[in-house]
């Protein structure tokens, strides 16, 4: 075949129209190549996923933690969170931590 005879097939008509290689290279641009292409966003909503998953586990953390300030708002519990968990104690006064060893003989 010369090339007079492959340029008038509808397909090769249709590829070398300019209008289907500019929407081609502005497709293949978009997806690609420009600053909010397609793997951006991509990008961007696996960052927004792992994001809302902190924000919910930092919400029900904060929830705990406002449980435990309202529970030391009585003077008693306070005392004895301090006692638990910081080891605090009254002037004379001894502490002992006693720590069982977890390993069958």
């Amino acid at each position: 075949m010369t090339f007079k005879q492959l340029k008038n097939k509808p397909l090769i008509k249709f590829i070398t129209n300019i209008y289907v290689i500019v929407l081609t290279i502005f497709i293949v641009w978009m997806f690609f190549f420009d600053e909010n292409s397609v793997l951006t966003h991509y990008e961007f909503s696996k960052e927004i996923k792992k994001l809302n998953t902190e924000k919910n586990y930092f919400k029900t953390e904060i929830a705990k933690d406002k449980k435990i300030i309202d529970s030391l708002k009585n003077p008693n519990q306070l005392e004895k969170f301090a006692r638990e968990k910081y080891y605090m104690k009254k002037e004379n006064e001894d502490i002992y931590i006693i720590q069982y060893d977890s390993i069958k003989n």
